[in-house]
């Protein structure tokens, strides 16, 4: 079930934590991303919080903008080996080397896509047949950790190369990236978001 909060609005229960929570939760968790810059935040953020929390990753988020080159792929990929030694010592961000490397690995590996697909949005989106699937949860215990979509999008991104792309891992990210809806249905943003459907 959603909650209601001060201002009545009901809202999924897993945002409530702190206001950037519910911040993210408002305006961007379930919108659907069509911009390939976005889909590499989202890489990198969902990669990192593997074993953690959202809310952890979340709270990082401005450190991991100024540490990723304002999660510009192109530069990424370029990181050096001095660059990543530096990262491991930015407490702005989570100090996790094989986490840090693999975000380098996954620029280059994005760009391989891109050239493959014209963009990475095309490549991604194609798991879902180029549309938002409409989920109809009303309780937390209802909502998977993984789909048949994300398995077969995580299986095809390891076999790219692609690093820290588990099928949990990119189900979380296809939640974000609003190629799921899984909004509460008694959630306000869930008709709102449903109406973005391509």
């Amino acid at each position: 079930m959603s909650i209601k909060t001060e201002n009545t609005k009901e809202r999924c229960p897993w945002c409530l934590g702190f206001e950037d929570y519910i911040k993210y939760h408002d305006e961007e968790w379930g919108v659907p991303v069509n911009n390939d810059k976005t889909h590499f935040e989202f890489l990198i953020l969902e990669g990192a919080q593997a074993g953690l929390s959202w809310s952890t990753i979340l709270k990082k988020r401005e450190g991991y903008r100024k540490a990723f080159a304002n999660f510009d792929y192109k530069k990424v990929a370029r990181f050096t080996e001095d660059d990543i030694q530096q990262l491991m010592q930015d407490t702005n961000i989570v100090r996790n080397q094989l986490k840090i490397r693999s975000a380098v690995t996954n620029a280059q590996k994005f760009m391989e896509v891109q050239k493959g697909f014209g963009s990475f949005n095309a490549y991604i989106w194609s798991f879902v047949g180029n549309k938002p699937i409409q989920n109809e949860w009303v309780s937390m215990k209802e909502v998977p950790a993984t789909s048949p979509e994300s398995d077969a999008l995580s299986k095809d991104l390891k076999k790219r190369g692609f690093k820290f792309v588990g099928s949990t891992i990119m189900y979380a990210h296809m939640q974000a990236c609003g190629l799921v809806n899984d909004h509460f249905v008694n959630c306000y943003r869930y008709l709102p978001v449903k109406a973005l459907s391509k």
